[in-house]
Formats: structure tokens, sequence, C-alpha cells
């Protein structure tokens, strides 16, 4: 999720590049000139939009082709740029930038890989080191956009990798990709000019109206790679100067998203639907796919708290999994919520969700048994009823399972009363034995 980010130079065209032979070692003359001029002019005139155009590349997943053979434990090359162009400006010298800039370009034309990660690196870090040497924010999108394309590069290249290998767990580009970004994260962090909110970016600016889309792409980084637990390093920084509530809404929205994934891995729910909310809410009405996204981690959330969505919310976003888990919540249909649930085991697994649906099948239980309660009508029912029931649903448990699943109830206040051992009997409160405000929460 990254939507409505730096709008200012979101439609500026990228420089057309002539493709060649992958033999060739260097741009031609004609694509140098071209590149070397849009970064002069963008540098020159401080202009935010131009430089964050001048130093973008087009890296599309169609561009790799299968021919592509990355290699290499990952790192940035130590070679230097097979360029040796000259750009200084302001006493700022910028030809590390320039020349890294046309490696990567050289290595899109030839559709490696590898080459496009490690040119791709060695730009972000000139970049980097250049940041500290300019005042104000005005190059701030220039670093978002090398974050994003390091992220991106890192990430094709170890999908490539593992793909062809035949593994999963290879991301050492990935690993390096998140130092440089950690880097770019310090630099902008760490600028002694006070931010101030909304203000536009010039030579006077605060380098932290950067931070909120470095920690996006870091949080993105850090799940990609599970390592949640570098997240909390990300967290304190940026909430204790509310920097987190200065960025652009899209960057906002998917800060939001990211807390609330980790306030569900941490079993706080309440926070979780809270933030997940607020995304959802200020998601731009167009983006579709990032509201799905949102909801894939929302409805589990809301379902556990006993909130169950319209089937209508379903069809629209095409959430198709959910509906025989809601259908068995509604219904007490244990059968089939637990068919749902081991139909897309695969799907919620992979979202890091299936625990969590796992939890609602208590509310099921709830649901069943406050339907066997309105079949006996009395608050004294036996054991031997609800065994039945199950029975009758193709899932037979014996007497001292049932006794287990009203004891967990009765214990998470989802059903008032008592059990008798003895008699092998659910003695149920004659006020409000199924509570919904301990459902509902």
């Amino acid at each position: 999720i990254q939507q409505g980010t730096n709008r200012r130079y979101r439609n500026i065209s990228t420089p057309a590049i002539h493709l060649f032979s992958h033999k060739t070692m260097t741009l031609p003359r004609s694509s140098i000139h071209a590149l070397r001029s849009d970064l002069d002019r963008a540098v020159s005139s401080k202009d935010p939009a131009a430089i964050a155009t001048a130093i973008d590349v087009p890296l599309r997943k169609p561009n790799v082709v299968v021919g592509s053979s990355p290699s290499g434990d990952g790192s940035s090359s130590s070679s230097g740029s097979v360029h040796r162009e000259q750009l200084k400006v302001d006493g700022v010298d910028w030809s590390n930038v320039l020349n890294y800039l046309l490696d990567v370009h050289l290595a899109i034309a030839s559709n490696d890989l590898a080459s496009i990660y490690e040119a791709q690196s060695s730009l972000h870090s000139a970049v980097n080191h250049n940041l500290s040497s300019t005042k104000g924010n005005w190059l701030i999108p220039g670093i978002h956009t090398v974050c994003r394309n390091t992220h991106r590069a890192a990430a094709l290249a170890d999908e490539y990798v593992n793909r062809n290998a035949g593994t999963r767990n290879d991301h050492k580009r990935l690993q390096n990709a998140v130092t440089l970004l950690q880097a770019s994260y310090s630099k902008t962090l760490n600028d002694r000019v006070e931010l101030r909110p909304n203000e536009p970016l010039s030579e006077e600016g605060s380098k932290k109206v950067g931070v909120l889309y470095i920690v996006n792409q870091l949080f993105g980084m850090y799940f990609q790679l599970n390592t949640l637990r570098l997240c909390k390093n990300l967290l304190k920084p940026v909430e204790s100067r509310s920097i987190h509530q200065s960025g652009t809404m899209g960057e906002m929205v998917t800060y939001r998203y990211y807390v609330g994934r980790l306030n569900m891995f941490e079993d706080q729910y309440e926070l979780a639907e809270q933030n997940f909310d607020y995304a959802l809410k200020h998601c731009h009405k167009s983006a579709v796919a990032n509201k799905k996204r949102i909801l894939n981690y929302l409805i589990p959330v809301k379902l556990l708290r006993g909130r169950l969505p319209t089937n209508k919310l379903l069809e629209k976003y095409s959430l198709y999994e959910f509906v025989p888990l809601l259908n068995g919540m509604r219904s007490g249909n244990l059968m089939e919520f637990s068919d749902g649930l081991m139909k897309n085991q695969d799907l919620f697994i992979r979202r890091g969700t299936y625990l969590l649906l796992e939890k609602c099948k208590m509310i099921c239980y709830r649901n069943l048994f406050k339907r066997i309660w309105k079949i006996v009508g009395s608050e004294q029912i036996k054991l031997d009823y609800i065994a039945t029931s199950f029975k009758w649903l193709g899932m037979p448990i014996d007497l001292d399972e049932v006794e287990c699943i009203l004891a967990n109830l009765i214990f998470k206040s989802f059903i008032r009363g008592y059990l008798s051992h003895a008699k092998r009997v659910l003695v149920l409160s004659k006020k409000d034995p199924f509570p919904t405000a301990k459902v509902i929460k």
C-alpha cells in the first residue's frame, strides 16, 4: 500500500533510453547526454519533482527475461561504475550519482538482474551521501524514489534466484537493501531542522518530512523477511515525534496498515481494529486493491470481536474465502466453518491470519449451543443433546470434549451458567444466558 504518495512528481515522464546489446560496455552518448542533462537541470534548479524523475528507473517485472542470472551474495559491487562522467553543481559532486544511474539503465537494457540491483544499490549509496551534503529537504523525493527502486530491484532479483534454485528463503539482496534504507532513515530522522507539517519542500525545510515514507518501505521489507521484531525500532522514534501524523494521507494510511498488522500479531486486537479502520476509512476511494488488502486483515479481527461483515461487502471486494466462515458463525454450523477454514488454509497461513480465524470457532460453538438451548426450551441441557448435535453435523465428539468446550465458553463469559459433571448437565442462567455484550466488543 502506498497511494497518494508524492503526487507532486507522479506524472512526470521518464526519459527514453535506447535498447542495445548486453555486450555494450556503456550507454550510447545520446542516452548519456539525455540523462546527464536531466540530472544537471534538476539539481541546479533544486526542483524536488524533477530530481525524483531524473533518478527514477523503469523497474518492471516484464523487463526481466528468463535468461537473467543473478549471482553473488547480494552485496553492492565494489568495482565502481563503468561510466566516467563528471558532474558538479554548487560545489557538490554528483558524478557518482550520475555514473551509477547510467549503470542502472545499462543493466536494465541488458535484463541483467544481478547488475540491476548492484547498480541500484550503488546509486542509493551515492544519493544517501549527497543527502548529507545538501541543505533543506528538496532532495527528499529523490530519496523516496531510490528507496522504492532499491526495494523493488532486490525483491525481483531474489524472486528470480528462488524460482530457479527451487528455494524460498534466499533474501540476500533484500537483506542488503534493508541496510541502505536504514541509512536513509537515519539521515532523515536525525536532521536538526524542526519539522513543520505541510511546509513546501525547500532549501530551508526539514529532512524529517521524508521519514514516514522510508519507514513504510522498511515495514514492507521486514514483513517480507519475517523480522517483525525490527519494526519496534521504528515505532518509538516516529510516534514520539508525531511524525506518523504529519505525512501525506497515503503515507499515513500505509503506516496504520502495517501497525495494525503488528498489533494483530501481538494479540492487541482492539488497537489492530482501530488502525485498520483508520486505514480503510482514509484509503483513496479508487484504490480498490489497497482496500482489499486492508480488509484481508480487518475482517478476521472483526470476526474475532464478534462483528460480522455483510455479504454485500464480501461480494464487492471478491472476498469469497470468508463466506463459509461467516455463514458458519451466524448459524453455528461448525461443519461449514471448518470446511471453509480448511479449504482456504494455505491462503490464510500466507497472510498470517489462520490462527486468528481458528479462534473464531469459539463464537461458532457459542451460537450452536444457543440454538440447542432454544430448541430444548430449558435452562438445563443434557450434554447428550449437545453431543448428538455434533454427530448430526458430521463431527462426533465424546462428552468429555463437550465439557471442555463448554468450560472454555463459560470462562470467556460467552455463556452464563455452570456444569454439573456428575449429572452431565449444563445449567444455564435464567437471565441472559448468552450475553451478546461479551461476544461483540
